[in-house]
């Protein structure tokens, strides 16, 4: 166990915008290069790498003039789980750090995974390796995270799911092996959420997940300023998500080590890790 912070105090959401002090987010490679343009492509695609083909489970893609990465966790696959730091430290705070600490090759990606406080702790629900480091907050307050509804996405065994905060309150009794609590709601039983218009004038880097009805988990960054709005259509109208969360905005980063992209800039707070199943060999 990791240490656990189950006291739940007004905190300074640190990752809820306007935007804390310092750097914008990056998108960057580990070999320094720059990313790709966005290009509409299959989802997962291959790059080459040396002599061996390497396979994303992200793809580049324009949505209505935004360009988008988007990233797929199928249960077959992948596992899914929440991470916040080494063992007894402090938290990763970048993608960079937590790179440092894996091997690159079991991992199909990872994303920031919530809002946080000036330590870089989760300011709501928090499960990681089916240990509750911070319980589920339904306090009032201002900011995205209190933008009403608000939820949770969660999994274990395979099986993820992305609820409102109430919802997951009256009917999630089992400790998942993995969740996370942020805010809004980018979509509610295939709606969006009622203080989203088609397309407003708030637009950063922001990063969401979903769950379609095959029980695939759908991972979005956008690679350019976006609404609230259009990135809630996105889930809704591409993906078919009839339920999404909001992650993060302006501090939203990726790691995807098959196109070696790297997000770095302000520091992150949970992250999410989306790592491949070991499978026979063909």
């Amino acid at each position: 166990m990791k240490y656990a912070f189950l006291a739940l105090p007004l905190l300074a959401l640190t990752a809820c915008e306007p935007a804390p002090e310092g750097e914008p987010v990056t998108r960057t490679r580990i070999d320094g290069k720059a990313d790709p343009a966005p290009m509409a492509t299959p989802s997962p695609e291959a790059t080459q790498g040396g002599n061996m083909q390497v396979e994303s489970a992200c793809r580049s893609i324009i949505f209505e003039d935004t360009p988008l990465t988007h990233c797929l966790a199928v249960p077959s696959r992948h596992t899914i789980a929440t991470d916040l730091s080494p063992p007894d430290g402090s938290p990763y705070r970048s993608l960079s750090a937590f790179s440092r600490n894996e091997d690159g090759k079991t991992i199909a990606f990872a994303m920031n995974a919530g809002m946080y406080d000036d330590e870089g702790n989760p300011i709501g629900y928090f499960v990681e390796n089916s240990q509750r480091l911070q319980t589920l907050n339904t306090n009032e307050g201002s900011g995205n995270f209190h933008m009403d509804p608000n939820g949770v996405f969660y999994g274990s065994d395979g099986e993820w799911e992305v609820r409102t905060t109430a919802d997951f309150l009256a009917n999630v009794t089992e400790r998942p092996q993995f969740g996370t609590q942020s805010g809004p709601m980018l979509v509610i039983d295939g709606k969006l959420h009622p203080e989203f218009s088609q397309d407003g004038e708030s637009r950063l880097i922001r990063n969401g997940v979903g769950v379609d009805d095959r029980g695939r988990a759908h991972f979005v960054i956008s690679n350019g300023p976006i609404s609230f709005g259009k990135l809630a259509r996105f889930f809704r109208d591409v993906l078919e998500v009839q339920n999404a969360l909001y992650l993060d905005g302006n501090v939203s980063a990726l790691w995807n080590p098959a196109t070696e992209r790297l997000d770095t800039g302000a520091p992150i707070g949970p992250i999410l890790v989306v790592r491949k199943k070991d499978t026979p060999d063909d």
